[in-house]
This record gives structure tokens, sequence and C-alpha cells, in this order.
């Protein structure tokens, strides 16, 4: 206490000192920072190993999965990973890729912490490749460049990488995801789930079907809807035809007359529908998050189900925190590792 009492006039004088000359920085005194409000924290995930059965170290066994990171749906993120680690035979194997607009070094600390085992690689997204294409959609959430991101994995992804899975940030694998990834692409550019059931004419205006010259776009094809994501990219057939420029034409397109309504669906659908390889529905219960106008919830399909996808206006973790949930989303919420600041910093 004397030696303190003795250096306290000092190190009063040091902080005003400091505070005069570099008021932007901050004294650290024995204090703790608060973590940042907008990053959640999560519970360390258990480790997940190999089977007996799978095969370590050999790179013709890796699985590629592609996401995109955002501090808005970084709670999805880390439940959809959660889930793939946990039904995966061989977890190991499984390689992330995230495509991040934003650098957070609080996100990327965050996997970290997360899933200390986790084999992963992050990417810059560069927003301004975009931003000058993106038309406004019915929902702003759609508008947002990294939704985009999907669009250029050819070009961000290494050069070795010959196929990926893309899948968004607000679902659950409940499956293995190697039965998805080993599925035979028979030349395609893309497989996914296609519902030819729904009625492909309302996901463009009157603009596209009034044109002559439009209008003969799907000639020859039998265009399916697709929901973009849940995806397996042959990327490197995606490299070799072009398949970005010829999704940004139409963005461009777009952006001179009014084709469609939805943010980047549609440019897929006109390039790819009628033209990918149609895997089972059960790899994507999709349409869970409701309707996009109204949030109305939504019940399961028929059959059996291996991807849990709440794509729609309502999101399960703000449904749970909210306490105004669906049915469904007692199904999310077992992957959810959501710890909040105020039980971190109690710890």
């Amino acid at each position: 206490m004397a030696l303190w009492g003795a250096l306290s006039p000092h190190l009063l004088l040091l902080g005003l000192m400091c505070i005069l000359l570099y008021p932007n920085v901050g004294i650290r005194l024995g204090s703790v920072r608060r973590p940042s409000p907008d990053i959640p924290f999560f519970r360390e995930a258990p480790a997940f190993r190999n089977g007996d059965q799978c095969s370590s170290g050999n790179n013709t066994d890796d699985i590629h999965v592609a996401m995109t990171l955002d501090a808005n749906y970084i709670r999805g993120t880390m439940a959809a990973v959660f889930s793939l680690l946990q039904h995966s035979t061989c977890p190991e194997n499984l390689k992330f890729h995230f495509l991040s607009a934003h650098v957070a070094p609080e996100l990327f600390s965050r996997i970290n912490s997360t899933f200390p085992y986790l084999d992963f690689k992050t990417y810059p997204f560069d927003s301004n490749r975009v931003r000058g294409k993106i038309s406004r959609s019915i929902r702003r959430a759609l508008d947002q460049p990294i939704n985009y991101a999907r669009i250029y994995l050819a070009d961000l992804l290494p050069s070795d990488i010959r196929r990926v899975i893309y899948l968004d940030s607000d679902l659950v694998v409940v499956d293995d995801i190697a039965k998805l990834w080993g599925v035979d692409m028979e030349d395609k550019v893309v497989a996914a789930p296609e519902y030819c059931q729904a009625n492909f004419t309302q996901y463009f205006t009157d603009a596209l079907w009034s044109d002559p010259d439009l209008s003969k776009t799907f000639r020859g094809r039998n265009p399916c809807y697709f929901n973009t994501g849940v995806m397996v990219v042959d990327v490197d057939k995606w490299r070799k035809g072009g398949y970005t420029q010829k999704v940004e034409e139409w963005m461009a397109l777009q952006k001179r007359k009014r084709l469609y309504h939805l943010g980047s669906l549609p440019p897929f659908l006109l390039v790819l529908a009628g033209n990918i390889k149609a895997v089972d529905h059960r790899w994507n219960q999709h349409g869970l998050g409701g309707d996009n106008f109204e949030g109305k919830c939504r019940r399961l399909h028929p059959g059996p189900i291996s991807l849990l996808h709440w794509s729609g206006k309502g999101k399960p973790w703000l449904r749970l925190d909210s306490r105004r949930t669906c049915t469904v989303d007692h199904l999310w919420a077992p992957y959810d590792l959501y710890q909040s600041s105020r039980s971190f910093l109690e710890e």
C-alpha cells in the first residue's frame, strides 16, 4: 500500500498526459477489455475424429465446403458447421472455406475458439466487385454484396480445388455430407435438388417473357427451380465455361430492364435452370424460414430429410430469442452453440 501511495500521483499524471496527447488511445491499468457486442460468443464444440474406416492425409478424400462469413449470420454458421461435423463419418476430412466481405479478426477468433481442430481457410470478397451490379429486390437482406459471393467461388478458391459444396448459413445437416459430395455430376456444372412442380414463371417479370429475344433463353431446356443455398459446384467446369461472366451478363441486363425481383437466385436460374444434375430433395428441405412477406411458419415436407434449410424471412435463432418460435425451429436449437457475452464475463 505504501508503494502504491507513492506511485499513484505519477500514474495519474501519466494518464492525463496520455489522454491529452493521444485522445483516441485507451489506457489499460489492469482492466478487462469488454468483448465486441456485435459478435457473440460460442461454447467450444467437442472434437470430432475420423472413424476407423476413414483415410486421413489423403487429399483425394477431402470434402470441401464453402460458406459465407458475416457477423449477422455467424450464429447460423456455427450451428451449420457443428451439424456437419457431428453427422460426418469422417469429420477430419472436411475442409471449410469461408468467404468474408469484411476483415474481422474477432470472427476468425470465434471460429478458432469454438472449433479448435477445424481445418478452414478464409478468403476476402471484395464487395465492390458486385456493388454496381446489384438491383434492389423484395428484401434488403437479399441485396447484401456477400450474398453474391457464391458467383465468384471459382475465382476465390485455389485452382487445385475442383469441386465444392456451397451451403448457406441458415441450415443444419442431419446426415453424412459425404453422400452429397459423392453425387455423380454427369458432366454438369451444378448439382442441386430440383423443384419442377414450382411455378417457374413467377421468378421473372413480364419484361422477360414478353421480350421475343429474352423469352428464348430457356429454349431447348426444361427449366425447373433450384435453391442456390445448397449446391455441389464443379468449379473446374465453372472456370472453363466462363459461368461467372454469364451470370454477370444477366445482372447487367437486370440493371437496364427489371427482369426479376429476387436477389442472386434468378441470374443463376437464367444460366443454369434445366441444365443441372438433380439430386434427392432430402438434401434441401428449404423454406423453413417462412413466407417472404408475412414470415408465416412452414411445415416439413413428407419424406426423408438430410438437410434443413431456414430460407425465407425468419431465422431460427431470432425466433428462439424472441420466444416466438415455429415448431421446426426446435430442430435447429440442439446445434446452437451460442453463449451470451454476459455469461462469458461471469465465468
